[in-house]
């Protein structure tokens, strides 16, 4: 879903195209614009909040979850009522679905997803419209069919831009528990494939923008180390294969920051041995330079001697 925003910003910033070129004008090829009818007398208390309730990943601080919340987030919100006090409708969600779908087609496509996107107040390459997404089991980016926007918005009892608003903490809390994160991230794999064009592996660089975006809220510590190895690519890896995808959480959970515990003799990928070997030879060198810098300057000779 994040996909939709690459063509109108820079790609650098956000998920990339699906081939993983860049727009090379930069331009926008989406129309800006709120949604009409119910969609913009909605959206503006929402959009009423201010800049600094945002934390620097995209995501609202999460103040909402201050109240006290049983110990299955998930179950949190399945007892409450639509955000207007009144159970949802199924007239309301048809009606939202309505404000937003393509002319042609009868789904959310690229410039409806912006919209819905700009009158929930998120952008579309953040985390929280990935998990949005995820319970909406939606199976392509930037697209939303009538019948994953309607079950979805069932699932979640929400009718509305504020009723989906006021679901985020909830549904941010409910993908921190570690089964419900399990299937996030392998959702994540699926949602990133172009359906349309059979893949069956992700291009790295959709893959390195997806593993940023799904581990936001809990990043593990050798992450960005496996991610400036897949940039770097001296493996020449052009895709991630789902196996792949799928091992390297099992790896965050049992391999140590060290990497000391990892052995080749186990069923890792064979990417992961390349990427063991270059990290640690990467470490090794950046401690020699470091050991080098702290030795000490030799004094300096004065010339000639006493009188």
């Amino acid at each position: 879903m994040g996909q939709c925003v690459t063509k109108c910003k820079n790609p650098s910033s956000s998920l990339g195209s699906k081939s993983g070129d860049k727009d090379p004008g930069g331009k926008s090829h989406c129309k800006k614009g709120v949604g009409g009818g119910v969609c913009k007398e909605e959206a503006g208390p929402v959009c009423a909040k201010s800049p600094s309730d945002l934390l620097a990943n995209g995501t609202k601080k999460m103040e909402a979850e201050s109240r006290v919340i049983s110990s299955h987030p998930e179950d949190a919100w399945k007892e409450e009522p639509a955000a207007n006090g009144e159970e949802f409708s199924l007239a309301r969600i048809e009606e939202l679905f309505s404000c937003y779908k393509d002319e042609q087609d009868d789904a959310i496509l690229e410039e409806g997803m912006e919209r819905f996107c700009n009158d929930l107040c998120v952008d579309p390459a953040e985390f929280r419209v990935l998990v949005l997404a995820w319970k909406f089991q939606a199976a392509t980016m930037c697209k939303f069919t009538r019948k994953e926007f309607v079950e979805g918005c069932k699932a979640i009892k929400a009718d509305s831009i504020e009723g989906i608003c006021a679901r985020f903490p909830c549904m941010l809390l409910e993908a921190q528990s570690e089964d419900n994160f399990k299937d996030l991230y392998r959702f994540t794999f699926q949602f990133g494939l172009d359906s349309e064009e059979g893949q069956r592996s992700l291009h790295r660089d959709i893959a390195i923008a997806l593993w940023r975006l799904v581990f936001t809220q809990d990043t593990p510590a050798i992450l960005e180390c496996w991610l400036d190895f897949l940039t770097e690519n001296p493996s020449g890896v052009k895709g991630i294969s789902r196996d792949t995808w799928n091992m390297f959480l099992n790896f965050t959970q049992v391999i140590g920051p060290d990497l000391s515990n990892y052995s080749e003799d186990e069923a890792w990928p064979s990417l992961f041995d390349t990427f063991v070997e270059w990290e640690i030879e990467r470490r090794k060198k950046e401690a020699e330079q470091r050991s080098t810098e702290a030795l000490p300057e030799a004094p300096d000779t004065q010339e000639g001697g006493a009188s």
